[in-house]
C-alpha cells in the first residue's frame, strides 16, 4: 500500500484508489505525511487538525484520533507504516516506496545530471501529482503553510522539463504546458518568459507582446510592481525582431532545501472562478472516492478525454473532476450526446451554443452530473470550461453584472471562447442565464438549478434533465463502491435499509457512506439503527457543515416565500402521496389555489410527480419537513412521533 498526498490525500494498492473523506484523522494523517519520518510535535498536530479551537483536553482528543488513524490503517492492511508516539510528538516513517511525495522527490534526484535521460524522469515524477494538493484535507494551517512549499517544488520541476524542451527547440510541444502553467500561476515570471519565448519560435509574435501585456497587467493591479529585467529585455527582443536568448541549460538540482522552513513558498495561486459542488449538489457517488481510476462496472467512466495539443485553442481553464462517479448512467448518456453536438473546431463563437438544463431538488448531484458529463466530452472543447456560481452562500442570486465581470474575466479571448463549455451552476431564475449566454460565445452552455426554468426552456430550447433520487439499484452500487463488496454483501439488507432511510438521495448516502468508512467495525445494522433514532438530524458530518442533509434542506425552505415553505410543512402531513384534493383538505384552500402551490413545490424539486393526479414527497424530505414544523411548533406532536411511520418499514 502507498500513501498519496500529491493530490487528494489517498491510500491505493496500484490498483485501487481510496480517496479519505475530510476529517480530522485525515487532517493528522496530512501533518505527518508532509514531514515524512521526522517528529511532528504535539503543539504542531493539534494546530493542524483544530486550528485555533482546541478542545479542552486537547492532548486527549489527540490520542483519540490518533487511534482512529490506527484503526483506519488496520482496516487497509498497512499496519507497519504505524504512527509512532515519541517524546514531544508523533511520526509516521515512510520511504520512496510507500509515499508518493517521498518517490517524486527520489526521480526529481536521479534527473539531475542524468543527461538524456532528465526529461523522461523529470516527466515521471511530475506524473504522479494527481490534482489539487491536500483538496479533501480540512486543515487550515496546511494549505497555510505547507501547501505553498510543495507546490513550488512541483513548479520547479515544470519549469525545468519547459526549458529542456524549449532548448531542444521543441517550441509547438510545450506550448500546452505553458499554457496552462500561465493561467494557473498568472504572478509566475519564468512560465509567462517561457511562453513568450515558445509563441515567437512558432511565428507567434503578436501572441508573444500580448502574453507581456498580460503579466505586466497582472503584476502592476495585483501586487503594484512592474514585470522583472528578464521579461522587460524579452519584450524589447521580440520587438525588434531580435532572437531571444535562452538562459544557460546545465543540469540543475531540484531536490527541496533540506530544511523545509527554508525553502522557498509560492504565493498562492489565485483560483479559477468555480466552487467545489456545495452540499445540497453534492456528487452522487463519491462518499470518499473509492474507485477513482477504475469507475464500477455499469457506471460511466470517471473523466474524460484529454484533447490533442492545438496551439489555436491555447488551453482554458479546468473544471473540477468528480472522483469515481457512480450512477446516472441514462442522463449521462443524454448529456454527453447533447454536448457532442456542440464545440468548435474552426473556433467561431458567432453561433448558438448548445444549452442543456440539469434540474432538480436539493442534494440530488446536479453539479456532480454537469462535471462529469463535461469531463467525458473535453475533447470537443479544447479551450476549456468554466463553473461559475449564481447563486451566493446565504441563497440569494447573484448581480448579473458581478457575474457577467467573473465570467468575462475567466473566459479565454477571442476565437477560442468557441471551444469552451461553462456551466452556470446554481441558477434561480432564467433572466440569469439569459444575460449571461450572449456574453460566453462558448460552445456550450450547462445550466443547473433547483427550479424547472421552464421560460427558459420555452424561449431556447434547451435539452432538459430532471434528476430525481437514485434507483435502489443505484444507491446500492454507491454504497458498494465506496465501502467495498465484501462489507455491503455480509449486510446486504442493512445495506439496502440505509440506502431506504436516506430516501436515496445522493448527498445523504454520500454522509452514511463517509461516516461508515471512518468506522470500518461498525456493523451498517447497528449504525442504520442509530440513524433511524434522530433522522435526519443525524445525517451530517460534524467536521464538514457543509455536509448536512438538514442544512441543505433548510436552504432550499429558506429560499422560498414564507406561505409556500409553510405549505411543505404542511403537506409533510399526508402520507407522502399526494393529490389535490387532499393538498386542500390539509392547507384549508380552495383546490384551483391548491394545484398552483403543487406546481410550485414540484417546480423547485420539493415534490416528485409520481403519475398524472398524484405527487410523491421523498421521505427524506418529509422528515425533515415534519422536524421543522415541530421545532415551530406547527405540527402537534402527534405528528412529530408518526415521523417514524414516515420512513419505509424495512429500514431499521
Amino acid at each position: 500500500m502507498r500513501f498519496q498526498l500529491l493530490g487528494p490525500l489517498s491510500i491505493t494498492d496500484g490498483r485501487d484508489v481510496v480517496v479519505l473523506p475530510p476529517s480530522k484523522p485525515t487532517s493528522l494523517l496530512a501533518a505527518l505525511l508532509v514531514r515524512p519520518g521526522e517528529v511532528v510535535s504535539t503543539d504542531r498536530l493539534l494546530q493542524a487538525v483544530w486550528g485555533e479551537k482546541q478542545p479542552a483536553t486537547a492532548k486527549a482528543a489527540l490520542q483519540s484520533c490518533v487511534l482512529r488513524l490506527r484503526r483506519l490503517f488496520a482496516k487497509y492492511d498497512i499496519e507497519e507504516q504505524a504512527v509512532v508516539a515519541v517524546a514531544g510528538g508523533y511520526r509516521l516513517p515512510a520511504d520512496a516506496d510507500t509515499l508518493d511525495l517521498l518517490h517524486f522527490r527520489r526521480l526529481v534526484s536521479e534527473a539531475a545530471g542524468a543527461g538524456e535521460s532528465e526529461l523522461p524522469l523529470l516527466r515521471t515524477a511530475l506524473d504522479l501529482w494527481q490534482g489539487p494538493l491536500l483538496a479533501n484535507v480540512p486543515s487550515e494551517l496546511l494549505h497555510r503553510d505547507e501547501v505553498p512549499r510543495l507546490v513550488e517544488e512541483r513548479l520547479r520541476v515544470l519549469e525545468r522539463i519547459c526549458e529542456i524542451q524549449l532548448a531542444q527547440g521543441r517550441c509547438r510541444e510545450v506550448l500546452v504546458d505553458l499554457w496552462e502553467a500561465t493561467r494557473a500561476h498568472p504572478q509566475h515570471e519564468g512560465f509567462a518568459a517561457q511562453l513568450m519565448r515558445a509563441l515567437y519560435r512558432t511565428g507567434r509574435q503578436i501572441e508573444a507582446l500580448a502574453e507581456y501585456r498580460r503579466i505586466r497587467t497582472y503584476l502592476r493591479e495585483e501586487l503594484g510592481v512592474d514585470p522583472g529585467a528578464e521579461l522587460q529585455r524579452l519584450e524589447l527582443a521580440i520587438l525588434r525582431g531580435d532572437e531571444p536568448r535562452d538562459p544557460v541549460l546545465e543540469p540543475a538540482s531540484l531536490a527541496p532545501a533540506p530544511q523545509a522552513a527554508s525553502a522557498p513558498q509560492a504565493a498562492p495561486a489565485p483560483q479559477t472562478p468555480h466552487r467545489a459542488p456545495a452540499a445540497d449538489d453534492a456528487t452522487a457517488d463519491d462518499g470518499a472516492g473509492r474507485h477513482e481510476r477504475a469507475a464500477p462496472a455499469g457506471a460511466a467512466p470517471a473523466g474524460g478525454t484529454h484533447p490533442s495539443p492545438d496551439p489555436a485553442h491555447p488551453p482554458g481553464p479546468r473544471l473540477p473532476r468528480v472522483p469515481g462517479f457512480t450512477g446516472r448512467t441514462r442522463e449521462t448518456a443524454d448529456l454527453v450526446s447533447r454536448l457532442e453536438s456542440g464545440g468548435r473546431e474552426d473556433g467561431r463563437a458567432d453561433t448558438a451554443p448548445v444549452i442543456a438544463v440539469i434540474s432538480g431538488g436539493p442534494g440530488m448531484g446536479k453539479t456532480a452530473l454537469a462535471l462529469h458529463a463535461a469531463r467525458l466530452v473535453a475533447d470537443r472543447y479544447p479551450a476549456g470550461g468554466v463553473l461559475l456560481p449564481l447563486t451566493r452562500a446565504d441563497g440569494t442570486p447573484r448581480p448579473l453584472d458581478e457575474a457577467a465581470a467573473e465570467l468575462r474575466s475567466t473566459l479565454p479571448s477571442g476565437a477560442s471562447r468557441g471551444a469552451c463549455l461553462v456551466i452556470l451552476d446554481d441558477v434561480v431564475h432564467p433572466d440569469q442565464v439569459r444575460g449571461l449566454l450572449d456574453l460566453t460565445g462558448c460552445g456550450a452552455v450547462v445550466v443547473t438549478s433547483r427550479m424547472g426554468l421552464a421560460a427558459l426552456v420555452a424561449t431556447h430550447g434547451p435539452a432538459v434533465l430532471q434528476l430525481g433520487a437514485l434507483s435502489p439499484q443505484e444507491s446500492h452500487a454507491l454504497l458498494t463502491s465506496v465501502l467495498g463488496q465484501e462489507r455491503v454483501a455480509a449486510e446486504d439488507t442493512a445495506a439496502r435499509a440505509l440506502a431506504d432511510l436516506c430516501g436515496h438521495v445522493p448527498l445523504a448516502l454520500r454522509i452514511v457512506a463517509a461516516r461508515l468508512l471512518t468506522r470500518p467495525k461498525l456493523r451498517l445494522a447497528d449504525y442504520a439503527a442509530w440513524l433511524r433514532r434522530d433522522l435526519p438530524a443525524r445525517l451530517a458530518l460534524p467536521d464538514d457543515p457543509r455536509m448536512s442533509v438538514p442544512l441543505a434542506l433548510d436552504g432550499a425552505l429558506d429560499r422560498l416565500p414564507a406561505p409556500l415553505a409553510d405549505a411543505h410543512l404542511r403537506l409533510a402531513r399526508l402520507d407522502g402521496r399526494i393529490t389535490v384534493p387532499d393538498a386542500a383538505a390539509v392547507l384549508r384552500i380552495p383546490e384551483a389555489r391548491a394545484e398552483e402551490v403543487l406546481e410550485r413545490l414540484l417546480d423547485c424539486g420539493l415534490l416528485d410527480e409520481e403519475h398524472p393526479g398524484t405527487l410523491r414527497m421523498n421521505p427524506l424530505f418529509r422528515a425533515h419537513a415534519l422536524h421543522r414544523a415541530a421545532r415551530s411548533d406547527d405540527v402537534p406532536q402527534a405528528v412529530v412521533t408518526g415521523v417514524r411511520h414516515a420512513l419505509p418499514s424495512g429500514a431499521t
